[in-house]
């Protein structure tokens, strides 16, 4: 396949205020794609919107979403279809964590982490998923994680969330051949975004990538029609192929373990968040 050409085309990016999210909504600005940032910090949103016109000449539109509310998917369709703005591209971005042992967690924030990561991903890929089959060349890119690839302990809503992610694209991206339509899950480790803030809860030690370099990861892929998913950097890639080796008692336990000495579930307070 040969690289994608963005120009004039619309790519609606899901917590695209910071890390991650921002740096795809760069690279596709730069590309000539305008751009639908998505977020619950609209200031931040209209900041990004603004330079991205000034410093690549696209349309830039915010738009404050709280993905935690259920149905967010039919109601940022609406809102575009309103504005006349058609999606051509799409990157589910947005997520969060929690990241105490599962007895100790806030049943709310469990509901909200099930809403952002799993519900309402479905519900936007759903909204939009027939017009970027209908796109020549269409974009849909879900951001997954490693933890999408083995259980973790401590993090076991999110690992699951995950789980569900890379399964999920993974099907979208077989029913989409034929299409046009590129479907990629890119699952990146530790990455230097607010994500990985936990003031109160230790310090996630391991190798981290910058946004930038997780971002070239999934543009590479998709330039060169690869799929259904991606694990960015070569060290993650590694790591992933352990569990498979295991049983599954054996890889649980391992990955208790390494979870536990990272810092996730380590100790009780703020989980890292990011939506946007």
């Amino acid at each position: 396949m040969t690289a994608i050409d963005y120009t004039g085309r619309t790519t609606l990016v899901t917590g695209a205020g910071s890390g991650i999210g921002k740096a795809f909504v760069h690279e596709f600005a730069r590309r000539g794609s305008d751009i639908v940032l998505v977020g619950r910090r609209l200031g931040r949103l209209e900041a990004l919107a603004s330079e991205l016109g000034k410093r690549h000449g696209v349309r830039a539109t915010a738009i404050s979403l709280d993905l935690a509310v259920p149905g967010a998917g039919r109601r940022l369709a609406a809102d575009l279809a309103t504005r006349g703005i058609t999606i051509t591209g799409l990157v589910n971005n947005a997520g969060f964590a929690t990241d105490r042992v599962f007895h100790e967690e806030d049943p709310d924030r469990l509901t909200d982490e099930i809403n952002v990561d799993v519900a309402n991903l479905v519900d936007i890929t759903r909204a939009f998923i027939e017009p970027l089959r209908r796109a020549e060349s269409g974009v849909l890119v879900n951001v997954a994680s490693m933890a999408a690839h083995t259980p973790t302990p401590g993090m076991a809503v999110y690992s699951a969330s995950k789980a569900f992610v890379l399964s999920f694209t993974e099907s979208i991206w077989y029913e989409s051949r034929g299409t046009g339509l590129r479907v990629l899950c890119l699952s990146p480790g530790l990455t230097r975004t607010e994500f990985f803030d936990n003031p109160g809860g230790g310090t996630y030690k391991g190798n981290y990538q910058s946004p930038e370099d997780v971002v070239r990861t999934a543009v590479r892929a998709l330039d060169r029609g690869r799929g259904p998913s991606v694990i960015s950097g070569r060290r993650n890639a590694l790591a992933v192929k352990l569990p498979r080796l295991l049983t599954r008692r054996r890889a649980v336990i391992i990955g208790g373990a390494f979870s536990a000495r990272a810092g996730a579930g380590a100790a009780p307070g703020p989980e890292p968040a990011h939506r946007g």
